[in-house]
Formats: structure tokens, C-alpha cells, sequence
């Protein structure tokens, strides 16, 4: 008879986030257990991943757009912004749930063991469904005035949503860990989240800022969702633009040679940070909750 080995592991000393790679078929139960919770006794459900982002759009641009007089400035101002807002969305709806993923599920930690981190991943993975009907509205709304990328444009729009999914799984691995023990933690996330949709070119061109900041533009553009709206409107807004109108519009330099390799590194700097205060931190999470 060959020999059985039982070896016994303490709770969150597990792969960390191999340990979800490894749980797949736990992660869809969790992403429709997500998806099916949030809307359960919804009229519109999914369709809500619709009329959010429109209705913000709407009052930005009709606030910024036309009382602030910004569409005249910039061409095709409403593919600007909704090309920006549709990513700041994904980054703070994964952020804020992948903040609450652990203590939202008290329940189901207490009673069994299973990898600590597919609870914040997979709020990132129910904020991802909620992000392609967005792009869908965009794509369309893009190819009504004349869209046409390249290629290039379009795999650095996929490498720009990577950054952005890499940074929110960090953070939320972070923020989630520390709010089982400090559910300020939920308030501080919500500040960051406030600040997100100024802190980066969604709303106003990158100009202002590099003017404003000077030689101090560079901490600006460090920011990884800085870089990734840039990618986005490179990718979607600028295809848009006519011969005369691209005179009117400058790019940042170096945009996808150096700055897009730089906010990839700080977000899996990032990851990796999360990664492991959230499992120094998970021993102790059914007995904190």
C-alpha cells in the first residue's frame, strides 16, 4: 500500500495567488455567485453596467463639455471622455469591491479553508464583465465619427487595461487584508477613489497638468492610470481625429516605449506588495471576523 501523507497547513500559507490559478473552477463559482448577488431582485441587471457609466458621462459633459466650454478645445471631446471614464470605472468599482470582498464573505471564511485571495480576485473578474459592454458603447460610439486604429493601438489598449487590472488586484489584496482588521480602510479607499478621476487625464488634456506641474510632471505621469487613460485615448480618441484636427492635439512623448514599461513595473511592484501583507495578514482572518 503506498504510503498517505496528511499534512496539515496553516490557514493563508498557501500559493497566494497560485493558489487561485489552481482554483479555477472555485473562482466562476464565486464570479457568478458575485454577479448573481448584485442583482438579484433587479429589473435592468446587467443592464446597469449600460446606464451607470452613460449617466456619468452625461454630466460631465454636459458640466465640462459644454457649460465649461471644453468640447471646443479638444475634438470629439465626448470620445475623450468617455474613452477615459470607461477604465477609471473598472479601476474604482474593482478597487472598492475587492476592498470589501473579505469582509462581505465573513461568513463563508469562517467555515472553511480555501485560498483567501480568489475573494478580491474575483471582484476583479465581475468589475472586467462589467467593463466590456462599456468598451462595446465606446468601440461603437468611436466608429460613428470615423475610427480607425492600427493594430498597435489596439494591443497597447489591451496592455493599458493589463497595468490597470495588475494595480487594482494589488491594491485590493491590500486594502482588503487591512480592512478585516481596520475597517477604516474602507473610507480611506473611498478619498482615493474620489481623487482618481481628477488625478488623471479623463477629464481635462495632459497639457494642463504638465503645465501646472512643470518640472514636477513626472511624478504625475508615474502614476500607472495616468499612463493607461493616455493609451486609451491614443488608441480610441485619437483614430477619431481629421488631418486638420490633429494640429490641435499633442500626444505624450514617449508614451509607449518608456512610460508604458514604467507604469507596468509600479503596478507589479504593487502586486507583489499586496500580495504579501495580504498573507501575513490572512492567518488571522476567521478569527478577526
Amino acid at each position: 500500500m503506498p504510503e498517505v501523507k496528511n499534512e496539515l497547513t496553516t490557514p493563508g500559507s498557501g500559493r497566494g495567488l497560485l493558489g487561485v490559478y489552481s482554483n479555477r473552477f472555485l473562482l466562476k463559482l464565486l464570479v457568478r455567485k458575485e454577479i448573481k448577488v448584485r442583482y438579484r431582485g433587479s429589473v435592468l441587471g446587467l443592464l446597469w453596467s449600460y446606464v451607470k457609466p452613460l449617466m456619468q458621462f452625461m454630466i460631465y459633459f454636459v458640466a465640462l463639455g459644454i457649460f465649461l466650454n471644453l468640447q471646443k478645445a479638444t475634438p470629439n471631446y465626448a470620445i475623450y471622455l468617455f474613452s477615459g471614464i470607461v477604465l477609471v470605472n473598472f479601476f474604482t468599482e474593482a478597487l472598492g469591491n475587492s476592498t470589501r470582498s473579505i469582509v462581505e464573505n465573513r461568513d463563508l471564511i469562517r467555515k472553511i479553508y480555501l485560498p483567501r485571495e480568489l475573494f478580491p480576485v474575483a471582484t476583479i473578474w465581475v468589475s472586467a464583465a462589467h467593463f466590456l459592454p462599456q468598451v462595446v458603447i465606446l468601440v461603437g460610439a468611436a466608429l460613428l465619427v470615423g475610427w480607425q486604429p492600427s493594430a498597435f493601438q489596439l494591443l497597447a489598449a489591451i496592455a493599458a487595461f493589463i497595468v490597470v487590472a495588475i494595480l487594482a488586484t494589488g491594491l485590493g489584496l491590500l486594502f482588503g487584508a487591512v480592512n478585516v482588521y481596520f475597517r477604516d480602510s474602507e473610507n480611506i479607499v473611498d478619498m482615493i477613489l474620489m481623487v482618481v478621476t481628477w488625478a488623471s487625464p479623463v477629464l481635462y488634456m495632459w497639457t494642463m497638468a504638465r503645465d501646472a506641474l512643470g518640472s514636477w510632471f513626472w511624478v504625475y505621469q508615474v502614476n500607472p492610470m495616468t499612463v493607461a487613460v493616455e493609451i486609451f485615448h491614443w488608441a480610441f480618441w485619437y483614430p477619431t481625429l481629421g488631418a486638420d484636427q490633429l494640429g490641435m492635439v499633442e500626444m505624450p512623448p514617449n508614451l509607449i516605449a518608456f512610460w508604458l514599461p514604467i507604469s507596468l513595473l509600479v503596478s507589479l511592484a504593487v502586486l507583489f506588495g499586496g500580495q504579501f501583507i495580504f498573507r501575513r495578514l490572512a492567518v488571522h482572518f476567521a478569527q478577526e471576523l
